[in-house]
């Protein structure tokens, strides 16, 4: 039985400048030692770079294209039935799609050594708006690992 009480879901405050709130979790998603406003002046610089590259005048629809061509639909689960481990297919909430695809799209512009901030998350961008790039891959990767799986899909809780 349960002693505490379930732990709910907060929505996020939308940004000030498109007025999103999965904008404002991707700032979150960038921010270090709380300076939200670098963050948010990375992640503007960033989308309007990633815009220019690949010549579209709407910010907004190439940060939504970016986040539904990384977004992971099914991944693999660890479920221990007897004595052995299985990895088991499941579908993933759209809450966590969401924070899967800011924390790749972040952590892989943040291995970009010796490039700017904002200038590596634009060329992850980019590369993820025209469905390529690390990002991208792993999401692929993700799917595959799902597909190898789904014969274990039965012990799915």
């Amino acid at each position: 039985m349960a002693r505490r009480r379930k732990a709910q879901r907060r929505e996020a405050i939308p940004d000030p400048k498109f007025h999103s709130t999965l904008v404002q979790k991707f700032v979150s998603g960038i921010m270090w030692d709380g300076k939200k406003n670098l963050a948010q002046r990375i992640f503007y610089a960033a989308l309007e770079q990633a815009a220019k590259m690949v010549n579209v005048e709407d910010q907004m629809a190439v940060f939504g294209r970016v986040m539904e061509n990384v977004r992971p639909v099914v991944e693999v689960r660890s479920r221990r039935v007897g004595g052995a481990t299985y990895q088991v297919p499941v579908e993933v909430p759209s809450y966590r799609q969401d924070a899967l695809a800011i924390r790749w799209l972040v952590n892989f512009a943040r291995n970009r050594k010796g490039t700017p901030m904002a200038k590596a998350l634009a060329q992850e961008f980019a590369d993820a708006y025209n469905n390529q790039g690390n990002a991208v891959k792993k999401r692929e990767d993700t799917h595959r690992m799902a597909e190898a799986n789904r014969a274990f899909a039965h012990y799915r809780w």
